[in-house]
């Protein structure tokens, strides 16, 4: 812990190359990209924005997947205004509602595109008690369930696309540090939805961890399959984005007394961009990912029991609200 804080400080680079002060575009020096299709969730804002930038840069087709279509789409021209040739697409989608995760995943399919990498970036960030549309707790609805069941109905493009490009495909999922404060047991599966059990940081952290446990049991599932995607999990840093909004004036507070611990947004967007593009993690799968190297999550992150439960018990939520 000691020492990782000191590389957060320092910006000392790790056996990747690569440390807390690297940025997405330092990361994916000299990598074309031209031969990938990549979807990305919350693309039109903060870390989200800065990886479409970067990725398209590098020659991607990125494909914003989003909320606010109109912040998307200004994201779009901003990234085409300095980079002409970008092959950039907007799609509307809401992931705290599991009819709009159906209906964007049908939309996108109809495109016919292929799906090379998938990152789950998108998320909400310590808010009040709310359920969504679907009478789930906001914060794991949108930031693990909607990527749930978006991730399921994308897999066989991404098979697809895998089996006939020859093209190892890559599912990164955006989780962070806050991971380690989740509820005791890991997971609130008996009282998800109960508001008297309600901690507006721990159900984030418990999103968070349901990230990491989410791209283990795809891993574990990919290699019994003898499937050609790997899939890994991400903590961005400590960056001051649109994500704080409700805790914006803590949040504040906080980056003041501790302002050596924070990223800008290029930087905070790089971890997320060394997963989906660096050629030396061909093959890298089930891992966790902090400043580009690879990291220690917390026990219940790597407790593969945990992980199995969480998606047997994600896959009956789906079941539960899935059309008649």
């Amino acid at each position: 812990m000691i020492m990782g804080l000191v590389d957060l400080v320092t910006g000392r680079r790790g056996p990747s190359g690569f440390g807390s002060s690297s940025t997405a575009e330092d990361v994916t020096n000299g990598i074309d990209a031209s031969n990938l299709t990549i979807l990305i969730t919350g693309g039109a804002s903060g870390i989200g924005a800065e990886a479409s930038r970067v990725l398209a840069m590098r020659g991607a087709r990125v494909v914003i997947a989003a909320r606010n279509l109109t912040a998307a789409s200004e994201v779009k021209n901003a990234i085409l205004a300095e980079y002409p040739k970008a092959r950039i697409e907007c799609l509307k989608i809401d992931l705290s509602s599991l009819s709009s995760v159906r209906s964007f995943a049908a939309e996108f399919l109809a495109t016919k595109l292929p799906l090379n990498i998938l990152i789950n970036n998108a998320g909400i960030m310590m808010i009040p008690y709310e359920l969504s549309p679907d009478g789930i707790e906001m914060q794991f609805a949108t930031n693990h369930l909607g990527h749930f069941l978006l991730t399921n109905l994308l897999l066989d493009k991404m098979k697809e696309t895998a089996k006939e490009s020859g093209i190892q495909g890559r599912i990164v999922n955006l989780s962070s540090i806050a991971h380690i404060a989740s509820y005791s047991g890991g997971i609130q599966f008996s009282h998800l939805n109960d508001k008297a059990w309600y901690s507006d940081t721990r159900a984030y952290s418990q999103s968070k961890l349901a990230n990491i446990l989410h791209a283990k049991e795809l891993a574990m599932r990919f290699k019994a399959e003898g499937v050609d995607i790997t899939a890994n999990a991400v903590h961005p840093g400590f960056i001051m984005t649109p994500l704080m909004r409700h805790t914006f004036y803590i949040m504040r507070v906080l980056k003041f007394f501790s302002s050596f611990l924070w990223k800008n947004v290029p930087q905070g967007a790089a971890t997320t961009c060394y997963a989906a593009l660096h050629p030396s993690l061909k093959d890298v799968t089930g891992q966790y990912f902090v400043d580009s190297n690879k990291s220690n999550c917390s026990a219940y992150g790597r407790d593969p029991e945990l992980a199995h439960k969480l998606w047997t018990f994600s896959q009956e939520l789906i079941d539960k609200h899935s059309p008649s």
